[in-house]
């Protein structure tokens, strides 16, 4: 079935952490990834299609906030490599989901101190 004009209403149990998935509580008419571990499975190569031949697990890597203000998930596949984007749901882990947004804060991409020693030259 496609899910790209239609409600997705299937519960899933995640196969990463085991957690059974209703599609009430997401506040939203698509349930696509785990609301405890966030992570998903390649099931799309357009959103709701359902046509990857992959199926591999997907792992949220990072957040977004689309123009509206709405969050959004980066999942990468552990076995292709592709990249997507779903909306989040009401009922995800917000703390992991907070742990995943500051990451990039938490480990940037050099040292702190040479921004120290910037600001000490000005």
């Amino acid at each position: 079935m496609k899910y790209r004009h239609t409600a997705c209403d299937e519960a899933f149990t995640c196969k990463i952490c085991g957690t059974p998935n209703q599609p009430e509580g997401a506040g939203s008419r698509h349930r696509n990834h785990c609301s405890k571990c966030l992570c998903s499975m390649h099931l799309d190569d357009d959103p709701g299609d359902r046509a990857s031949l992959c199926r591999g697990m997907m792992d949220a890597i990072g957040v977004w906030v689309r123009k509206n203000g709405e969050w959004a998930i980066i999942h990468r596949c552990r076995t292709c490599g592709a990249l997507s984007s779903n909306r989040i749901a009401a009922d995800d882990n917000p703390a992991l989901l907070m742990s995943i947004a500051v990451k990039p804060l938490a480990k940037p991409p050099f040292p702190l101190g040479l921004l120290e020693e910037l600001y000490e030259k000005e």
